[in-house]
């Protein structure tokens, strides 16, 4: 049996932080590593997800390609993951020429099976900001359970999904601004077709959780709405239909094919460029997709309806672990605050792998987990240095110094059997817990084997017994050089380097498999040079981590500087009529949380203008206030008011600051 095994891919527009590892890239490597144990034929495959509006939008904020944008941030998310050990048969990405291809023939299949149709629909268009918007630039009530909040295809609170011009109070994320609807023509695919095949499928699939698969059924049940896969974007792979010029495939369309296309990449790179067909083409090889919870619908119901409405013949989901999410000192990951652990900065003040343990010991498998750094040390302090690098330091060292670092093979008596047989015990769990992706659980079965060595050696007291009995000490290092070789295999998925070194160390096979975690070292055991495998984290490192961490939340977000526009000649300038005015009434303008309804006095006369400040200001705190304002800006209507001027402003630091003069000023006096 074949295995394809995937992680979600990450989005190439920002680098990857400890949450992203911990939902859906770590289990997924530790699954593999645990695989290739057991000499299964498997390949872990992943990319970056290259396309859709944030990237054209940073693109547009730095003034360069979209490219260079994708480019910059896939080799860090690679760095990031190779700093933690994360290793994949290959890594990939959507904006590649071969990916184009394919996720065409797949629109194209579906289009000719009338499994995807145009209509020209209604969306939601920004008029400030002059372009149509994508769901995730959408934000409102949802219309289902009415949680605030909600982006503009589907509600995190309540996982539904929904036509985006259902939402509720709608606003445009870039500017706030209540966008209007307009009609555009896009494509749909109608995964309702799919319902009796994804019914039937799914229905195969009692070894999933069971609020997962409930929670699939009871959508089927409700029935499947048409989904919209092509975007007015100029960044993403274009619809190969004529008459199709401006629009791309939805970036959650093109996405999950990227698993197939990476898959073909690798073949081609190992000289077999069939290859991929061998994994993908055959119906019994399990495909196993990693991700966060987030990505369910995605993987459960579109993604398999698209796999089934292909020619090809493509092998469909065997599992989907999702995982929950990873908080970080008690509260949710949120990079626009700046409250986030950057993997790539981890890395270089810690050992990857023991991020690698703590993520895997407190993973979020069925509820939300915490990361905090006071736990994390002392998970690596008495899990990994006081307790399974204890182990392997008191045996090498009692066995150097009185044994000149050789243990002799020998006959076991009854004590010494029965703890070798509670560790296998152990084994047969932590075996049965890699197949069920139970990394929490195993990470403390694997420990609970250090702790029976470190018992062991503790009651036979070899540092007594030597003088009197050394066959008895060499009886009680054998024990112990049997279990930390077992623990040197039931660990090694978690700590691939630490655990090799072990090996290393004791002389033992560095690529072992599975079943060796059962057999008795047939051999004496020559120890090389030994040294400690751990390193205890002191309390200044880590609350110089945790004073950063607290820093860097307080500047909101890192400060990024849009590009110098072109010059302009001064007879431009002279065109800009600034005047000082002064704020005589302000209020929130009905329905939006962004923008504020301010009559001003510009000393000829009143005006009326909208401002998108009410995030920064209550409107008592601007009355009275004498501000900047551009007079000759032509009026524009915004929520049924006539906006005559424009205020100016400074956007620092994440916040609004109006442009307050020195002193009072006078209404009408020229800025120049």
């Amino acid at each position: 049996m074949r295995y394809i095994v995937t992680s979600a891919l990450p989005y190439a527009n920002g680098k990857l932080h400890l949450g992203h590892v911990a939902g859906a890239y770590l289990p997924a490597d530790i699954f593999v590593r645990y695989l290739r144990l057991k000499r299964k034929d498997v390949i872990y495959i992943c990319g970056t997800d290259e396309h859709g509006t944030p990237i054209s939008i940073s693109a547009d904020k730095e003034g360069i390609s979209p490219q260079e944008v994708v480019k910059r941030y896939h080799d860090a998310i690679k760095e990031a993951f190779d700093g933690v050990g994360i290793e994949f048969d290959n890594f990939s990405g959507t904006a590649r020429a071969p990916h184009h291809m394919l996720s065409q023939e797949f629109f194209t299949q579906l289009y000719e099976k009338e499994n995807i149709q145009s209509k020209t629909t209604l969306q939601f268009y920004c008029e400030h900001d002059k372009r149509y918007l994508p769901d995730r630039y959408v934000e409102g009530v949802c219309p289902k359970c009415g949680a605030g909040g909600a982006r503009g295809d589907q509600c995190d609170k309540c996982g539904q999904i929904y036509d985006t011009t259902t939402l509720k109070e709608p606003a445009c994320k870039i500017c706030g601004n209540t966008p209007e609807i307009r009609e555009t023509k896009h494509w749909f695919i109608h995964l309702d077709s799919f319902r009796d095949r994804l019914k039937n499928w799914l229905s195969t699939k009692d070894y999933w959780k069971e609020n997962v698969l409930n929670f699939m059924m009871g959508l089927l049940d409700q029935g499947l709405i048409e989904r919209s896969i092509t975007r007015d974007l100029s960044w993403g792979v274009p619809v190969p239909l004529p008459g199709a010029e401006g629009k791309v495939l939805y970036v959650w369309f093109d996405a999950p094919i990227g698993y197939i296309s990476s898959t073909m990449e690798w073949a081609i790179k190992q000289g077999k460029p069939e290859l991929w067909k061998d994994y993908w083409l055959d119906p019994d090889t399990q495909l196993i997709h990693f991700i966060g919870k987030d990505n369910i619908i995605f993987h459960a119901l579109i993604w398999p309806a698209m796999l089934m409405g292909q020619d090809a013949g493509y092998c469909l989901p065997h599992d989907i672990p999702a995982n929950e999410f990873m908080n970080l000192e008690g509260e949710k990951i949120s990079t626009s605050k700046n409250w986030a652990i950057w993997v790539d900065e981890f890395v270089k003040e810690f050992d990857g792998e023991y991020l690698r343990y703590y993520l895997a010991v407190n993973a979020p498998e069925k509820q939300d987990s915490d990361f905090s750094f006071k736990d994390f040390q002392l998970r690596v302090n008495s899990d990994l240095n006081n307790t399974l690098g204890n182990l392997a330091n008191r045996v090498f060292a009692f066995t150097h110094k009185n044994f000149d670092g050789l243990i002799q093979e020998c006959k076991l008596d009854a004590e010494c059997s029965a703890v070798l047989s509670d560790a296998d015990a152990l084994i047969n769990e932590i075996d049965s817990g890699y197949q069920g992706y139970q990394v929490k659980k195993n990470t403390k079965l694997i420990m609970d084997i250090a702790r029976l060595g470190n018992k062991f050696f503790d009651e036979r007291k070899p540092w007594s017994v030597i003088k009197e009995d050394r066959a008895a000490v060499n009886e009680t290092l054998y024990v112990c050089a049997n279990l930390l070789a077992k623990l040197s295999i039931a660990m090694l998925p978690i700590l691939p380097k630490h655990m090799k070194q072990l090996r290393q160390m004791m002389n033992l096979p560095l690529e072992p498999v599975f079943a060796d975690a059962y057999a008795l070292l047939d051999k004496e055991i020559q120890l090389g040079e030994t040294k400690p495998l751990f390193r205890k984290l002191e309390d200044e490192e880590i609350d110089k981590q945790l004073a950063a961490l607290h820093a860097m939340a307080k500047q909101d977000a890192a400060v990024e500087y849009a590009p110098i526009k072109d010059s302009i000649t001064y007879e431009h300038f002279a065109k800009l009529d600034i005047r000082l005015a002064k704020v005589l009434a302000a209020e929130i303008v009905p329905k939006t949380e962004k923008l504020l309804k301010l009559k001003v006095d510009i000393g000829t006369e009143t005006r009326e203008l909208i401002a998108g400040i009410a995030q920064s200001y209550k409107p008592e705190d601007l009355v009275g206030k004498v501000i900047t304002m551009l007079v000759n800006l032509e009026p524009r209507k915004i929520r049924g008011v006539s906006s005559q001027g424009m205020i100016l402003a400074a956007h620092t630091n994440g916040a609004i600051k109006v442009m307050l003069p020195d002193g009072e000023g006078s209404p009408g006096s020229i800025v120049q």
